[in-house]
């Protein structure tokens, strides 16, 4: 598979080194009053960061023909909402505005492509887009598990095959880079496949932009970009920078963070054939909604082993979440923002994107507990212990990879997500885009996976014949991890 596109130089070997694109993370100005605002290429004054930048883009990609990789899964679903400036917003226009957002998504546009296309959220943002007769391409390295809808095509691409994507790009005005790796679970260990399609991929959909002369592109960020285990309040995209590099403890949120750049700082850029490149950054929380099979899947899985029996943290942090339908319609208004019909004025600007609402995880899991059958978690565990066992159990996940599972209840990362707070506003993505989410309950999503998802006996606490029992590996990584915690406090102590 030849990886080296325009923007690629051989260095001299049978590697491609990926051109450096500018690089910055600083609050970008709000837009001005009329005409389309352009925030122009920065230079890295972040000296540590452009050398992980530097290092990660100049990486030769894995060779995707010897093994193969597992699925590159992304970011939602149907679409609903409205254009409107105050926080309370008339239900009874919600679906004729966003018919009009639908519509306006499309405009000027010859096609649309969605990578990540397969996904949960690349699929049903496709869908959207199709409902309203925008043609539009979707693009994944595996085949979605739902059928496709009327009015797309599907291409089984990679995002790290350049050639491919630029010829699948024909024709295409507007991109929603969606794709991604690493978010969660065992994926996030995985850090060379984590970087190159992050960092490699996003850069190839850049450059092809500039190539083809597609004027909009759309990026699925992520809140993580900000966070890093530190508590935020109702924190907003002008006060809170990008977290430093080195600060990120998992390869996904650290990935995500040079690529969210990456984009913004590609808004401004020359297209061949004339015209300039218009970007965006949306920044969501967690996904939910229908047919939802990452978050809803692992955690009820883990309730019904009886593996998710505890809870820790601050018992009072909070969370943002966002159903997939307002997802999508805020990916849509930020599309139609970066035409001249909106005056571009989401050109270059990053967006907070959840529900409206702050909510604790286990109060928010209680409908999940009670459709299975079981109590919310009555156990409180104290951090440390459990980000102990998770650094363990990630230790024992590279090592013993090779020749037997070991099961993640959580990543590192994950146990920071649960205890910490960190929520934030979307005022800003009100203002500019006229995001007005709708609000929905996880009580419907739950109802409906039960639902749909095929009927089996109670799960075994016993996994597959090379996996090792999930309960017994638990039992002693946190025994171990509280051994550790107390030898170390009587370290402290003498």
């Amino acid at each position: 598979m030849e990886l080296c596109g325009p923007s690629m130089k051989d260095n001299g070997g049978s590697l491609c080194q990926v051109e450096q694109l500018p690089y910055t993370c600083v609050p970008l100005p709000d837009p001005g009053s009329a005409g389309c605002r352009i925030q122009a290429n920065g230079h890295l004054h972040n000296h540590h960061l452009n050398h992980q930048l530097q290092s990660l883009v100049s990486r030769p990609a894995p060779d995707l023909t010897s093994t193969p990789t597992p699925a590159t899964r992304h970011r939602a679903n149907g679409a609903v909402g409205a254009r409107c400036r105050s926080p309370e917003c008339a239900a009874s226009c919600l679906d004729e505005v966003n018919d009009q957002a639908l519509r306006g998504a499309g405009t000027g546009a010859g096609r649309v492509l969605v990578t990540g296309g397969a996904g949960y959220f690349g699929l049903r943002l496709g869908s959207a887009l199709a409902s309203q007769g925008v043609s539009v391409v979707l693009l994944d390295l595996h085949k979605p598990p739902w059928d496709t809808p009327d009015g797309t095509v599907f291409h089984q691409s990679d995002i790290r095959d350049y050639d491919s994507l630029y010829k699948i790009c024909e024709g295409v005005d507007c991109i929603f880079h969606t794709a991604s790796y690493g978010m969660s679970g065992p994926e996030q260990l995985r850090k060379e496949q984590v970087e190159s399609v992050n960092v490699g991929g996003t850069n190839n959909v850049i450059n092809v932009c500039v190539e083809k002369g597609i004027t909009r592109l759309v990026y699925t960020s992520t809140i993580n970009v900000t966070f890093a285990g530190k508590p935020i309040e109702e924190g907003d995209e002008d006060s809170l920078p990008c977290v430093p590099l080195d600060m990120h403890i998992d390869h996904y949120s650290r990935t995500k963070s040079i690529s969210d750049q990456m984009v913004l700082t590609a808004n401004g850029r020359s297209l061949k054939g004339g015209g300039l490149l218009r970007t965006c950054v949306l920044r969501p929380s967690g996904i939910y909604g229908p047919e939802e099979r990452r978050h809803l899947h692992r955690v009820m899985v883990n309730v019904e082993r009886r593996l998710f029996s505890f809870s820790f943290g601050n018992r009072q942090a909070k969370m943002n979440w966002v159903h997939v339908d307002n997802l999508v319609l805020a990916h849509v208004l930020a599309a139609e923002s970066l035409t001249s019909k909106r005056n571009c004025v989401a050109s270059g600007q990053a967006y907070f994107i959840n529900d409206g609402e702050s909510v604790n995880l286990f109060e928010w899991l209680t409908p999940l507990f009670e459709k299975l059958g079981y109590s919310r978690p009555l156990i409180h565990l104290p951090v440390s212990l459990v980000y102990t066992a998770a650094i363990l159990m990630e230790c024992l996940h590279l090592a013993l990879r090779p020749i037997v599972e070991i099961p993640l209840l959580f990543t590192r990362n994950e146990v920071r997500n649960i205890a910490v707070s960190h929520t934030f506003k979307i005022e800003k993505a009100r203002r500019d885009l006229g995001y007005c989410p709708r609000r929905y309950s996880l009580r419907d999503s739950v109802d409906q996976y039960i639902r749909s998802r095929p009927s089996r006996s109670r799960p075994s606490l016993l996994g597959p014949s090379r996996t090792v029992p999930l309960l017994l590996v638990l039992l002693l990584v946190l025994g171990f991890s509280l051994a550790v915690l107390l030898l170390c406090s009587c370290l402290w102590e003498h």
